[in-house]
């Protein structure tokens, strides 16, 4: 079985509040390395009243104190809104603290909206080379200093921080097939070019010194429950968020609802179909085959779930359910 990995925006429910949503984190954190999930995976988003972890290294120190041997990262870090050695600095140091165990994911999404980006780069000028160009920037600062350098990363030079592409199109897949590194695709909520971003990763992909053959990670909600009726219930807290966001009205993580149904106009419907076809959500049989259909599918080298659970015991049992039926299939495998 390909491994499993955990993404946590870690979510503010309603009721609730930063602090509290932080300290969740690193709760999850422990429970996920205790359950034996590769990676715990942090978002950079801004100007999102439900979403605590917008300081992205800042909350993976927080996780990184909690734990000791689940490996920690960004999913990512939006490179546009940052100076590359700053970014190496800040993961420098996170690997200086943790060795070993620090990813890094870069995409080139602001991930806000105009209002935030414009407060975080004062302009939002830009062309289309940047980001690839700020990719292999950040790269050299992780390198060993050469005699005579000006410019250095520390903490940062020296440090193997693995560096990932992230996207929701192929332009992301292109460009981590050229300089030869892990891809991840937001599959959990941009499904439409999974496919073909996956192809085009893997047709062009180029060994490099990071990595000698592609290796693709897909996003995937996955909301586990002793049955399908909870199941669909706990999952009605991601389909209001979806809908507020898309809407123009973010806010904190929905108390779920019994009546989602009847909540629903069939735009409303169309649209989380939609975004959200790439979701497994039901008790352990149901979770069971979905995980195995959605595997052998897409024939992805590696997994990283999600679920935006209101109530944090059932976001933990949901991601135990998850492990246990991991374990089942890897044993039968």
């Amino acid at each position: 079985m390909i491994p499993l990995s955990l993404l946590d925006l870690s979510p503010i429910p309603e009721g609730s509040e930063a602090g509290q949503a932080l300290r969740n984190s690193a709760d999850l954190a422990r429970h996920a390395e205790a359950l034996g999930y590769n990676r715990y995976w942090m978002a950079e988003h801004h100007n999102m009243p439900g979403i605590a972890s917008a300081a992205t290294a800042v909350a993976l120190a927080h996780v990184g104190a909690a734990t000791s041997t689940i490996r920690i990262g960004a999913g990512g870090i939006m490179l546009p809104n940052h100076a590359p050695i700053m970014v190496a600095e800040q993961f420098g140091t996170l690997a200086a603290l943790h060795p070993g165990r620090v990813d890094l994911g870069l995409g080139r999404a602001p991930g806000s909206d105009q209002r935030a980006a414009m407060a975080m780069r004062r302009n939002l000028a830009g062309e289309v080379e940047d980001f690839p160009r700020d990719v292999m920037e950040l790269m050299a600062y992780f390198e060993s200093a050469q005699p005579g350098q000006a410019l250095r990363a520390v903490p940062g030079e020296g440090l193997d921080v693995p560096v990932w592409i992230l996207g929701s199109s192929t332009y992301g897949a292109q460009l981590a097939a050229a300089l030869g590194l892990p891809y991840a695709f937001a599959s959990h909520f941009a499904p439409d070019q999974m496919r073909d971003a996956m192809a085009i990763y893997r047709e062009r992909f180029r060994p490099s010194a990071r990595l000698a053959r592609p290796h693709v990670m897909l996003g995937v909600n996955i909301f586990a429950a002793p049955t399908d009726a909870e199941a669909r219930f706990l999952f009605t807290s991601l389909q209001q968020s979806f809908l507020n966001l898309r809407r123009g009205r973010p806010g904190k993580l929905p108390r779920p609802v019994e009546d989602m149904e009847t909540r629903l106009d069939p735009h409303g419907r169309a649209m989380l179909e939609h975004a959200l076809a790439c979701s497994i959500v039901g008790g352990p049989e149901a979770v069971r085959q979905g995980l195995r259909d959605f595997i052998a599918e897409t024939g992805a080298d590696e997994l990283m779930v999600t679920a935006a659970i209101h109530d944090h015991a059932a976001r933990k049992r949901s991601f135990e359910i998850l492990a246990g039926l991991h374990q089942e299939l890897a044993a039968a495998a």
